[in-house]
């Protein structure tokens, strides 16, 4: 191989180590900004009452149900009522977390959308993107 020819490999090899080493670099600064906003959604916590404040409900950011308060009101409703105003404030209370949540995470999910992908550098590499679309459950696995 002439002195030409391997000065360009070693450029163009040169040119797609530090392509990579930016990339690598920007998925451990994200890793790093995802790893606090899961911390801090596990942290989350978000409480709705009911019309009458008889019922009180506390959620965690995906909804879950973490406690569920009655006042004395609430105990002399009927079965049928009681039942149906629990439901209704565990209800309001996880859609305010999902609408939480949601807003939380968005600006990541820009962030990851607009990041560079392998594939990017070179085609024959599964494209991330691709693979998050999936786990999302939007699309089919990637090829």
């Amino acid at each position: 191989m002439d002195r030409w020819k391997r000065e360009g490999l070693l450029n163009a090899n040169n040119g797609l180590r530090n392509q990579i080493e930016d990339l690598l670099d920007t998925f451990q600064q994200q890793q790093t900004r995802l790893a606090e906003t899961y911390r801090q959604l596990e942290e989350t916590r978000i409480r709705a009452e009911s019309v009458d404040r008889s019922v009180a409900a506390t959620v965690d950011a995906g909804g879950v149900l973490t406690e569920l308060s009655l006042t004395p009101s609430a105990l002399r409703k009927s079965p049928d009522e009681l039942a149906r105003v629990i439901v209704e404030t565990v209800a309001q209370a996880a859609e305010h977390a999902r609408e939480h949540q949601q807003a939380f995470i968005s600006p990541a999910t820009e962030e990851l959308e607009k990041m560079g992908d392998l594939s990017d550098l070179v085609p024959e590499v599964p494209d991330l993107r691709d693979i998050r679309t999936f786990l999302r459950g939007e699309r089919n696995p990637p090829q």
